[in-house]
């Protein structure tokens, strides 16, 4: 019977258990420290603390999942990983208290002291259990004997790519070359065992409980896969290489066939509902604002420029989809047949149009597009789920009909409001090539604190009025 991984957030139970514990021994030493070898339990109120303080980890553990790879991580990591988390728990606590309004009745000396040690004591103690974990799985009685079934040509690469997988549940006690005869002989210290004709001999009279088939001929592979299963034994059976070209994959049925899925960035359905809960709750509070707008500056965009208050035109959002975007009117309402004659005058280098002191732009507009005002209707096209708060800036169907093969990969996910784009300085950056990779890093680095950054860092650039495309 084959043990299936757990997922990463039970499979750690260990580290999180951990966790808890040396944050609460944190928690009880620094108010020792504080309040004079008190018992912080015994106070009603910093008892009710502890508690939150128990239910902010585990809510930062299942949404963040911080014990990805942990095993694999070094001092330094490691040391950053500690940081964030306690970090994020301690910014949660100092939340809580404000929401609560009880921040005034807690020791400021005390909470600031309890940051510092917790990530003191959670970094000490991830060291320690990794040493134990690492010694635990690298003792043969705790390991699976695996056998590598493989063709001389492969052989040699195939006991390199085993060697540097550290921290293996299995160990791998023989080789069996299915093409040429080298039984006996010693690869890069594991042995030749068998070969194709007394394999199966092999099996039934030695200790064998994994075996590993890396064959180029699918229906052979298959046929002993099918016999060995016939045995008892659990069978890997190699799909493909990892390589660079596929660093996010995952295996998974595609009709009646196994397949192996791979993609820029892979998001698990858990982050997706986040990601949509927060654009639905960030659109109906922007479309608040945007009501607001509307009253201030409806009245003025029809007296500056008259025609339509609202702006739309069909964009090209994820993988090609195509979608109407709405904005405040910012521009004459003869713009785009003007930007044909004013393309000669344009500042960026490729498939976007940026123009500084545009003459399309009446005076409220500018006032608008400085503080992205006339932005505000697109939390409309958020609530709809053509866009997301955070994205990539949607290209119009001009842009999009010229895009070479590279540009797509910029259309991998939901078009945002704001992006990398917007908050990494755009007025400055004339390249849209420029544009394309920090669009491409987004897409390919995304999780959803990265989403919570960028958010932060667009309020910001908005009040300061760095808005404007």
């Amino acid at each position: 019977m084959y043990k299936k991984e757990r997922r990463s957030w039970v499979k750690h139970l260990d580290f999180t258990l951990l966790d808890i514990l040396l944050v609460q021994i944190a928690f009880l030493v620094s108010y020792a420290v504080r309040f004079e070898l008190g018992w912080a339990y015994g106070e009603e109120l910093y008892s009710h603390l502890a508690i939150v303080t128990v239910l902010i980890q585990v809510c930062i553990i299942f949404f963040t999942e911080p014990y990805k790879s942990i095993l694999r991580r070094d001092k330094v990591q490691e040391f950053k990983a500690v940081i964030t988390q306690c970090t994020m728990a301690f910014l949660g606590i100092i939340l809580f208290m404000y929401a609560t309004k009880q921040s005034a009745a807690y020791s400021r000396q005390m909470l600031f002291m309890f940051w510092g040690i917790s990530m003191v004591f959670c970094y000490m103690g991830h060291i320690s259990l990794k040493i134990v974990v690492r010694n635990h799985i690298m003792e043969d009685k705790n390991r699976s004997v695996m056998l590598l079934v493989t063709t001389n040509d492969k052989v040699e690469s195939c006991i390199i790519d085993f060697e540097h997988t550290l921290y293996r549940n299995y160990v791998i006690k023989g080789i069996v070359i299915t093409d040429v005869a080298r039984q006996g002989d010693v690869i890069r210290q594991v042995p030749v065992v068998a070969n194709a004709d007394n394999f199966i001999e092999y099996i039934r009279t030695n200790v064998v409980d994994e075996v590993f088939i890396n064959g180029d001929s699918i229906s052979s592979s298959e046929a002993l896969a099918e016999e060995l299963l016939e045995m008892g034994l659990i069978v890997h059976f190699n799909l493909v290489h990892e390589s660079k070209l596929m660093p996010n994959k995952m295996v998974e049925k595609c009709g009646p066939y196994l397949v192996l899925t791979s993609s820029m960035c892979i998001a698990s359905p858990r982050q997706l509902l986040i990601k949509r809960c927060m654009d639905i709750v960030g659109s109906l509070v922007g479309l608040i604002f945007a009501g607001i707008a509307f009253i201030i500056f409806a009245p003025i965009i029809k007296k500056q420029s008259p025609g339509p208050i609202f702006f739309s035109q069909i964009r090209v959002g994820k993988n090609g989809r195509k979608f109407k975007l709405y904005k405040f009117r910012s521009m004459y309402t003869d713009a785009e047949e003007r930007k044909k004659e004013l393309m000669e005058k344009n500042q960026m280098q490729g498939l976007m149009f940026k123009m500084e002191d545009d003459p399309r732009i009446f005076p409220i507009g500018k006032f608008m597009r400085k503080f992205s005002i006339d932005e505000l209707p697109q939390f409309w096209n958020v609530l709809r789920g053509d866009m997301s708060l955070v994205g990539t800036r949607p290209p119009t169907l001009d842009e999009f009909e010229q895009y070479e093969t590279h540009h797509r990969a910029r259309l991998g996910n939901k078009p945002g409001l704001t992006g990398m784009w917007q908050v990494s300085g755009r007025s400055k950056i004339t390249d849209f090539e420029e544009v394309v990779s920090l669009d491409t890093a987004y897409i390919s680095n995304w999780n959803l604190a990265m989403d919570v950054r960028i958010l932060f860092k667009t309020v910001k650039v908005v009040l300061l009025g760095r808005g404007a495309e």
